[in-house]
């Protein structure tokens, strides 16, 4: 029996790993919106399946760096090759934490006692995912399509995500000032807000990454960021 040729079986171990990277930015998306929805809702069972979601992230994750290890001890790639795995370890890196974040988000909800009525607040958290949902959707989009232009709008688009996260925080810094009763639940929505601000900040990394597995150059200027807040968001658990 004829066996393989051997470049064809490194397309198909490249296709693998990539494929895994896909499996887990279809799942962080999922869990992101879950975990909003929750937030939104105030739903404790989804919130829930949110947080076992995350096991299936970090197993998919282990996946890729075990494989795009194992390609570059057998295979030893160069060039286009290297980069697209050193990439793909990279940016399974950032959709591993990406999970852990939805998670997080998730946990909050759980642990949540009382309510909150702001439409204000609910408005914001909404507007702020679906600007981090769009960056995650179109930076994966531009990682399967090697698409450098889709990779440098997502890492521009960061601005807008730390604008409202700051509208936010001072908007629950408020509420808890004029209410010491309400310090307890604006503190978990405070995390859960900096929580998806936080997404926005791994989706531009993958855009940073796909530009260069793309054109083998990695952006050095630094990134604006518009948070003002200078709270940092919660280790991940």
């Amino acid at each position: 029996m004829t066996m393989p040729h051997t470049v064809t079986l490194f397309d198909q171990e490249l296709k693998a790993v990539a494929g895994r990277v896909s499996e887990m930015g279809g799942l962080t998306e999922a869990m992101l919106s879950d975990a909003v929805s929750a937030l939104t809702r105030m739903d404790k069972d989804l919130a829930r399946r949110v947080v076992a979601q995350d096991k299936r992230v970090d197993a998919l994750q282990f996946e890729v760096e075990e494989q795009a290890i194992l390609i570059i001890a057998r295979r030893q790639p160069v060039a286009q090759d290297l980069r697209d795995v050193i990439a793909a370890m990279r940016i399974s890196n950032d959709l591993e934490r990406v999970g852990d974040l939805a998670k997080n988000i998730a946990k909050r909800v759980i642990a949540i006692d009382g309510t909150f009525d702001s439409k204000k607040f609910a408005l914001g958290v909404e507007h702020m995912t679906e600007l981090t949902q769009a960056q995650l959707k179109d930076v994966l989009d531009a990682y399967a399509n090697r698409d450098e232009e889709t990779a440098v709008s997502v890492r521009e688009r960061d601005d807008e995500v730390d604008a409202i996260y700051t509208s936010i925080f001072r908007e629950l810094l408020t509420y808890m000032m004029e209410d010491p009763r309400q310090i307890s639940i604006c503190a978990h929505l405070l995390f859960c807000a900096k929580n998806i601000e936080r997404i926005g900040d791994h989706a531009t990394n993958i855009a940073e990454n796909v530009i260069y597995m793309a054109t083998g150059v990695q952006p050095m200027d630094d990134r604006q960021k518009q948070d003002e807040t200078g709270v940092v968001a919660e280790p991940s658990s």
